[in-house]
């Protein structure tokens, strides 16, 4: 996957440049989950894979995609498949949704707990996140089972271990040290 990710850096990084220029971030968003969708489905994978020409190539997967790309993403989308970088998309909307949240300081952060937030714990948890963060806060909250007590909190690469269980572990290393 970091091989895809290296090719699809640099076109992930024009798209967003390109879209803040013209003041169109949330419809390139739309339009490149649109066509990495399209990209990832079996049968056009299959297409992809195949040895026809570029210009067909990018006809049938423009065609495919139809009102739901504007010109300039459909300019995008055949210099893609003229550098044969189409199978590539998911990870240029994924670069670009990145992207797009480093610049609006944003970020999304999951939460695992053993019962379910209520809505007045989710608002501390994210005043005190956006605080530590320095980010706006967009919360995943989710129940996992295994989990005896406490939170983990996962915001990238950073990650928040608050439960029962890896205190326990935090104090049995102390211990042993």
């Amino acid at each position: 996957m970091s091989e895809l990710t290296t090719v699809a850096r640099p076109y992930a990084k024009a798209a967003f440049d390109f879209a803040l220029e013209q003041g169109a971030l949330d419809k390139w968003a739309d339009m490149l989950e649109f066509a990495a969708v399209v990209a990832k489905d079996e049968t056009m994978a299959s297409f992809l894979s195949s040895s026809s020409t570029v210009e067909k190539t990018s006809e049938v997967f423009i065609g495919v995609c139809g009102d739901e790309l504007d010109d300039s993403a459909e300019n995008f989308i055949k210099v893609l498949a003229e550098n044969q970088r189409l199978p590539a998309l998911s990870a240029v909307s994924e670069l670009y949704r990145t992207f797009r949240a480093d610049y609006e300081k944003e970020v999304v952060v999951d939460v695992k707990s053993a019962v379910k937030l209520l809505k007045a714990q989710q608002t501390a948890l994210s005043k005190a996140l956006e605080k530590r963060l320095q980010r706006k806060i967009k919360l995943n909250c989710s129940v996992d089972k295994s989990i005896l007590g406490g939170l983990v909190i996962e915001a990238g690469d950073t990650v928040i271990d608050g439960t029962l269980r890896g205190k326990l572990d935090r104090l049995a290393y102390a211990l042993q040290s």
